[in-house]
């Protein structure tokens, strides 16, 4: 009988690419046969672990007494969604004729699981052998299949995918049942990313309620052929006053910094970069953008996308040159790039773990570009250019200079900057252009006029400029996904060759912020990310354990070592088991009911008393746990005679800066026994009574 290998993809798209470069063709159902093969694929994840009633009926209840749930021994379970491409891949392992096995999923953590699962749900005993690749050009994939290696050179990757798995379930089923039943309210969804995701975005917008605006002044001189300013200026009054007195006086060069600077070429995509560039530009989310670049894999005209990388693997240099003449021919507005190749600048075979950065593929020569979806275009253009730029011999050169003038006894400064050579950007700069005026960047300051030290001008106009000092800026998903990478940046770096390097990894982290903004914990609103009041409370409610990027990084190390073969699967799930214990153990007398709610109230702070969130209601800032037996009894009352005495308001802001800090700075405070104004700092006392009280304090600096 003549023996077939059977090939499992993760994808249907990915098993007819692997067909046709092996010339099977014949079409079955479920799969393709043909010159000694059977290509088949997953849907997906295909297999997953278990739901907890699959254990005991009971656990489709959510009830805090089940708590924790631990699973021992493990099951898992088909989705009846997928069950009949399972079934098909279950009969093709079974037949007589297949000899052996080639795992072709996608090469990564998540692939080798996706695999194993369902080889292992299908009771397979038959050898198999890894296929990994970066690339679905036919070439690649040819070259893949004949370098297979065994795949009990991976059992240590999957055990550390596996021991992921379980411990994301083991914390999000338990976390999630605990504080939902704890909290009576809307399901309120913990994960072991998500959580500190969600807290990233909490701190900030807590940050930006406790801001308080100061507004400053500052003075501008017109000196004909270019402006200065002065410094700022607290006081209006000084500032009008020193406005006055340059009106058509002399000006003095003091000084004059000029410094020649060189910036290097940038470096390759990864998953990440890539993600956060097309939002900046195009104001694609993260899922858009990783969607994009898939299907442009799966197209063969880029590489693999799931990357952390920012490196090409030093084989790869020679075959540069040919590769970017050929994106550069198809590429016609990329007028800048003249043929030249500084390899060494992408190539570092130390920087690249599982895949190498993302790099449009020859493919791009002959496809027909125009016909491909806006969003696909887009992205591959972006990929296409920073491979032109990235490997561009010349700097980007500019000189910047510093002026600094006298006028009346105060100095005055001026910044501009020359392009000397534009080097590597002038590859880039067509394409740039299309978002002029649309790109949220500071801009880059004019070049001023030759200058020298003792030259005399005049203050031709002087103008009073007023400005005020800003607060935080709310997170888009640019900043997000940068915030996430480097979440926890002290902890990873004693991880060495650690695969993420902060919350997520480049492939899951636009999952974790889209499970974010269905679960109604964070809303868009165009670019930016804003947390709503649910998910607000939210954090609030939740313990540091949960919430700590601190865990994310423990978690990571033992998972390398897991992967290492330094610690033993069960050591890592012990721990895990542990801390959930621990965590269910810790709230097993804590009082249920409280309202984290379905009402969207905004959470001010927490209360001081017992660290419950604190709503605004019409005569106060009261702690959520009121209607408790006994009940807390803090708040912060609106009506308040000794903010009414000072001729201020007790605002929402206000609150907020002394929930967190104890203490709020107010310029503008009246004194009735001196009758007159000044600034101060209000501390909050709270003696536990029915009201708090306040006291003053000075800032006793000239």
């Amino acid at each position: 009988m003549p023996t077939n290998t059977l090939v499992i993809t993760e994808k249907p798209s990915v098993a007819q690419a692997i067909a046709k470069s092996l010339g099977v063709t014949g079409r079955r159902d479920g799969y393709l046969e043909g010159e000694g093969y059977l290509v088949s694929w997953c849907v997906g994840h295909l297999v997953e672990l278990a739901a907890a009633d699959s254990y005991d009926p009971r656990y489709s209840k959510w009830t805090h007494e089940d708590l924790p749930i631990l699973p021992d021994p493990w099951l898992c379970s088909v989705s009846p969604s997928t069950k009949k491409q399972f079934d098909i891949l279950k009969s093709l392992m079974e037949r007589p004729d297949v000899a052996e096995l080639v795992e072709a999923t996608d090469a990564g953590r998540e692939g080798e699981l996706i695999f194993r699962l369902v080889y292992h749900q299908a009771g397979c005993g038959k050898p198999f052998r890894r296929l990994w690749i970066s690339s679905m050009e036919d070439t690649a994939i040819r070259e893949g299949f004949d370098s297979l290696l065994p795949g009990g050179n991976y059992d240590r990757l999957y055990e550390a995918a596996l021991c992921r798995a379980k411990a994301d379930w083991l914390v999000g089923i338990n976390g999630t049942r605990l504080f939902t039943t704890l909290y009576r309210g809307k399901t309120l969804n913990v994960g072991r990313v998500m959580t500190p995701t969600l807290a990233l975005l909490a701190d900030r917008e807590q940050a930006i309620e406790g801001f308080r605006k100061e507004k400053f002044y500052s003075v501008e001189l017109d000196l004909g052929s270019f402006h200065i300013s002065s410094r700022r200026f607290a006081s209006r009054t000084d500032a009008e006053k020193l406005r006055k007195a340059c009106l058509g006086k002399p000006v003095s060069v003091q000084s004059v910094s000029r410094q020649e600077k060189a910036e290097k070429p940038p470096k390759l995509y990864d998953l990440t970069t890539l993600q956060r560039e097309a939002n900046r530009l195009y104001g694609y989310t993260a899922q858009q953008t990783l969607d994009y670049i898939q299907l442009l894999y799966e197209k063969k005209l880029a590489t693999y996308p799931r990357t952390d990388s920012r490196y090409l693997t030093e084989d790869m240099a020679d075959m540069l040159p040919e590769l970017c003449g050929k994106v550069a021919g198809a590429f016609p507005s990329v007028s800048g790039f003249h043929g030249a190749v500084k390899a060494d600048q992408v190539t570092d075979s130390s920087k690249v773990s599982d895949h190498h950065a993302i790099i449009p593929t020859k493919g791009v020569a002959g496809a027909d570009l125009g016909s491909l979806p806006t969003g696909e275009k887009n992205i591959l253009t972006m990929v296409s250019i920073r491979l032109l730029c990235a490997v561009c011999p010349e700097k980007y050169t500019y000189a910047d200079t510093v002026v600094t003038v006298l006028c009346e006894g105060e100095a005055f400064t001026a910044k501009g900057r020359m392009e000397l050579s534009g080097g590597w950007r002038v590859v880039e700069k067509p394409f740039l252009e299309m978002f002029r005026g649309k790109r949220e960047e500071e801009n880059t300051p004019a070049p001023l006029p030759e200058l020298s030290e003792g030259q005399n001008l005049t203050a031709g106009e002087a103008k009073l400029r007023e400005g005020a000092t800003s607060p935080p800026k709310r997170y888009t998903e640019d900043s997000l996904l940068s915030a996430m990478e480097n979440a926890g940046a002290e902890e990873f770096a004693q991880i060495e060759d650690v695969e993420r390097k902060g919350l997520g990894t480049p492939a899951t982290r636009a999952g974790i912020i889209e499970k974010l903004v269905k679960s109604g914990f964070v809303e868009r609103k165009k670019k930016l990310l804003i947390p709503t009041a649910r998910g607000m409370e939210l954090i609030q409610a939740l313990p540091e354990t949960v919430k700590s990027v601190q865990l994310t990084a423990e978690w990571e190390t033992a998972l390398k070592e897991v992967e290492h073969g330094e610690r033993s699967p069960e050591d890592f799930m012990d721990g895990i088991t542990q801390m959930v214990r621990g965590l269910v153990e810790t709230y097993k007398s804590a009082p249920a009911g409280t309202a984290l709610s379905n009402s969207q109230r905004e959470t001010i702070g927490s209360c001081p008393r017992c660290g419950r969130p604190v709503y605004e209601g019409k005569k106060s800032f009261y702690c959520s746990g009121y209607k408790d037996n006994p009940s807390c009894g803090f708040a912060l009352w609106k009506e308040n005679p000794y903010f009414k005495s000072k001729r201020k308001e007790l605002t929402k802001k206000i609150a907020a800066a002394l929930l967190k800090k104890g203490r709020v700075k107010i310029t503008g405070l009246y004194s009735e026994k001196k009758g007159i104004f000044y600034d101060a700092t209000i501390l909050m006392e709270d003696t536990g009574g029915k009201y708090v009280n306040f006291k003053l304090e000075f800032d006793h600096k000239k």
